[in-house]
């Protein structure tokens, strides 16, 4: 059976050349880059290497980037560590939007629940995106941090983040931005933008699983959520990932190298994908989201008439793979909550697939997938 890996949203395979730069460090001596003989300093090397990498990419001084286990403890420390630091100002409100990956919601609802912040929850609208204008009108006085994704996970929409920082730095707030699936897609220079804290995770850009980064703008108030030893300059205590360092920054070097031939292409293939659902589905087939401003790799499509789940069920014992939605919450009966605060209806909520695209996909498997697609909704139908 011919496979075809459409769920490159909720991980990427590794690129050959990544692997290839762990691999080198893993057969390696070992060493402790907090060691003081010369095995530590190897692996200091490559942990100072690896920041200087990354933090050149985004356009920001290595002192201001912090590594992590991923995106979900980036947006974690981002989130809890400025409320924390915050409220030491007198500051204890906290702002996001409906539309946000649940390490984001869930992270600020955690702390309106656990340590008394109040929470403002932005509505967003048809597309998902969230108005700078609603943003505006909710800043108070005693606002403390503002929370907006860049490129949504499920629907693919851009959201204005530039516009929203601003905002936020106008009104002494701090602006974190959740980029985790959008660093593969955009020239960041974020030494030029409002941005105070973003978050990155290498498991989207054809990295090793288990390894993310934080931009800290210099000068940001964070209180660390680790503690017992002095790495990362005293902000995340505990023994560095060397090998998933150094396959996360040869991934985002791969990035910024193919990132003007791969956008085009993937948006190439975005849009053939659309038309040829149109034209072997068999089923009104609608776009969720999106709007004027996407990322190229994402399109969430509803099938009417075709369950959500069922419609997996298929694609899957026909070899495709795909998703509901975020891969973090996978398994469970619940529809899309991006999809509900888009308020779209109860028919397309429940027949949406997310499909998103990457390193391997063709032209050519997508005609193939197609008609497998159009099979199966038949199969389905011909079944109720």
């Amino acid at each position: 059976m011919t496979k075809h890996y459409f769920d490159h949203a909720a991980t990427t395979p590794m690129h050959p050349d990544v692997a290839k730069a762990m691999l080198e460090v893993m057969l390696g001596p070992g060493g402790n880059s907090s060691s003081m003989h010369a095995f530590g300093r190897a692996a200091k090397h490559h942990l100072n290497r690896s920041r200087d990498i990354v933090s050149a990419a985004i356009g920001c001084k290595p002192g201001e980037l912090l590594f992590t286990s991923g995106g979900t403890e980036s947006d974690n420390a981002a989130i809890i560590g400025a409320a924390r630091a915050q409220r030491k100002r007198g500051r204890t409100h906290l702002i996001t939007s409906a539309g946000e990956h649940h390490a984001v919601l869930h992270t600020c609802e955690w702390l309106a629940k656990e340590e008394g912040f109040t929470l403002t929850v932005l509505p967003v609208d048809s597309v998902g995106c969230t108005s700078p204008e609603i943003v505006q009108a909710a800043i108070t006085p005693e606002t403390a941090l503002i929370s907006i994704m860049h490129g949504n996970n499920e629907v693919g929409t851009i959201q204005p983040i530039e516009e929203i920082g601003r905002m936020a730095k106008a009104a002494g707030v701090i602006f974190h931005v959740d980029a985790v699936q959008t660093l593969c897609w955009f020239d960041y220079q974020l030494d030029e933008l409002p941005i105070d804290l973003m978050s990155f995770s290498s498991h989207k850009i054809n990295g090793p699983q288990g390894v993310g980064a934080l931009y800290i703008a210099s000068g940001t108030p964070l209180e660390p959520l680790q503690h017992g030893g002095s790495q990362e300059r005293k902000r995340r205590a505990g023994t560095e990932n060397i090998a998933g360092i150094v396959g996360f920054a040869a991934a985002v070097d791969i990035c910024v190298n193919e990132r003007k031939n791969k956008q085009p292409f993937m948006d190439k293939l975005r849009k053939r994908w659309i038309e040829l659902l149109h034209e072997h589905a068999g089923v009104p087939v609608l776009v969720n989201g999106s709007g004027e401003d996407y990322l190229p790799h994402i399109v969430n499509v509803s099938f009417i008439g075709v369950d959500t789940e069922t419609m997996l069920m298929n694609l899957d014992m026909e070899g495709i793979a795909a998703a509901s939605g975020s891969a973090c919450t996978s398994g469970a009966l619940e529809r899309s909550h991006v999809l509900r605060a888009m308020e779209l209806s109860a028919e397309r909520i429940q027949s949406a697939v997310r499909f998103s695209f990457g390193l391997g996909n063709t032209l050519e498997e997508l005609e193939d997938a197609a008609q497998k697609i159009g099979l199966i909704v038949r199969r389905i139908r011909n079944n109720y």
